[in-house]
């Protein structure tokens, strides 16, 4: 039975079987298109039905809504109660998790609602209510079912726990509180995975394994992370993506000296910047996703303006660079990370090997197929990494630029990302990859694809499609 049962499909490794076709788009290769309301959950995939969450902006609605795979049609819409709406970041919707389903039941999470479980027709089966999720970013963890329990790592600024409740009732059988601070800068996005009896997370600042069956904590792994990517096995490891906004030195611009900022800048000829003479400087920023809204931060005129005076002299400015360069320091290095699945207690930071510390991406979350790890960044920048020597085996831009959110994929010896703008690009696997074809989808996509069957389910910020060859 076709089955995509949660983010990424199969323990969100994000592996499919089946030749998708490699150019695909409107009105090319198109089985059908199903208008949507808006939302970034990806497709949740079981033998005829497609799951999404949407949200309707105009009547501030939440819903699970089936799709008939083989009709291209809506089968069934159940709406989802909510008081009050989850607000967030720009580009987040209160419809961002993808629903998990094992054939029987689906699950559905929304952090203006808690969990909702559904029969496949559609009728709700039970609930677990939770408070209003608070965060920068907004709630977009995805649940996953695990054996006969449902699985959620929830982080916000009201609580910040690991939960696994009975998938037939919805009663909690175990709670683990996390104790690490929620801040701003935190996303926990991550989906749970699995690897024989260790449930593992990508959580606050570190990665962690669990007992499936008791929540048991086996061991942590410490580092800088925002615990927005979802990892993925390799053999007797897993790999993760450790993002933080200082990370590695391209977030990092310089900033000029003063003798370079007046140069350029002080057109008055009075040997102080004032305010409508300061630039834009980036403290953080994310130089290939220029487009995103709130894609950085800033220098502040007040902050260098020491003496309130109206004007930023060289002083001032000396001053200024050297707190925000001790700001900076901070911040460690992040990097993408391998890790030992049977490890105990905590992992100290020499069992921890470190592939790479340069373009790592913030969202999507990387790919295994056997020898190599694949991921791609804002820019449409793929790295391709030896997993065993941590080598380096490419780095190149596909056909997509940009802001990246959705994750990528790999299909029929292939891999397929995708750019927050539409594009979505296939190339060969391997250590000497072609690309093949740039598809433009004509309009916003953040949601990750499914495959199923040799047919590719892409949603776009108003539709979901359906591609295969004929």
């Amino acid at each position: 039975m076709a089955e995509w049962s949660q983010f990424r499909g199969p323990n969100s490794a994000g592996v499919a079987t089946g030749p998708p076709p490699v150019q695909f788009g409107p009105g090319k290769n198109e089985l059908w298109r199903v208008p949507m309301a808006s939302g970034h959950s990806s497709p949740c995939v079981f033998g005829d039905s497609i799951f999404l969450t949407t949200y309707d902006q105009r009547q501030k609605k939440l819903a699970v809504v089936c799709i008939e795979r083989s009709r291209g049609r809506i089968g069934w819409q159940t709406d989802v109660p909510t008081d009050q709406i989850e607000k967030g970041h720009p580009s987040f919707n209160p419809a961002s998790s993808t629903p998990a389903c094992d054939g029987e039941r689906v699950v559905a999470y929304f952090g203006s609602f808690g969990l909702i479980c559904l029969e496949m027709s559609g009728r709700p089966l039970w609930e677990v209510r939770m408070p209003l999720a608070k965060s920068f970013a907004g709630s977009a963890t995805s649940p996953a079912i695990v054996g006969d329990q449902v699985i959620l790592y929830r982080g916000t600024y009201v609580d910040h726990f690991l939960l696994a409740v009975d998938k037939q009732s919805g009663k909690e059988l175990w709670r683990v509180p996390q104790a690490e601070q929620f801040t701003g800068e935190m996303a926990f996005t991550a989906c749970p995975i699995v690897a024989d009896d260790r449930l593992i997370v990508h959580t606050a600042r570190s990665l962690q394994a669990f007992d499936v069956s008791t929540g048991r904590r086996v061991w942590v792994a410490k580092y800088a992370t925002t615990a927005t990517s979802t990892p993925v096995l390799a053999g007797s490891e897993v790999i993760v993506a450790a993002w933080n906004k200082m990370g590695e030195p391209s977030l990092r611009p310089p900033f000029p000296t003063f003798k370079t900022l007046a140069a350029e800048h002080d057109k008055d000829d009075d040997n102080r910047i004032s305010r409508n003479e300061l630039p834009t400087l980036w403290i953080f920023h994310r130089p290939d996703g220029a487009e995103a809204p709130m894609n950085g931060g800033t220098v502040q005129f007040h902050h260098a303006d020491k003496n309130r005076d109206g004007g930023i002299t060289a002083d001032e400015w000396t001053v200024t660079v050297s707190e925000l360069e001790r700001f900076r320091a901070g911040y460690d290095t992040h990097g993408m990370l391998a890790i030992r699945i049977d490890g105990e207690g905590l992992v100290g930071a020499d069992k921890i090997r470190t592939l790479e510390t340069t373009g790592i991406p913030e969202v999507p979350s990387p790919l295994y197929d056997g020898k190599y790890v694949y991921f791609v960044k804002n820019g449409g920048i793929l790295t391709c990494l030896e997993v065993k020597t941590g080598r380096r085996v490419y780095r190149m831009r596909t056909g997509g630029r940009g802001t990246h959110f959705a994750s990528p994929l790999i299909a029929d010896g292939k891999i397929y990302t995708i750019a927050g703008d539409g594009r979505i690009s296939v190339l060969t696997l391997g250590a000497n990859p072609e690309l093949l074809a740039t598809n433009d989808m004509q309009e916003g996509v953040y949601a990750t694809p499914a495959i199923v069957d040799g047919a590719i389910y892409v949603r776009t910020h108003s539709a979901l499609f359906a591609f295969r060859e004929p």
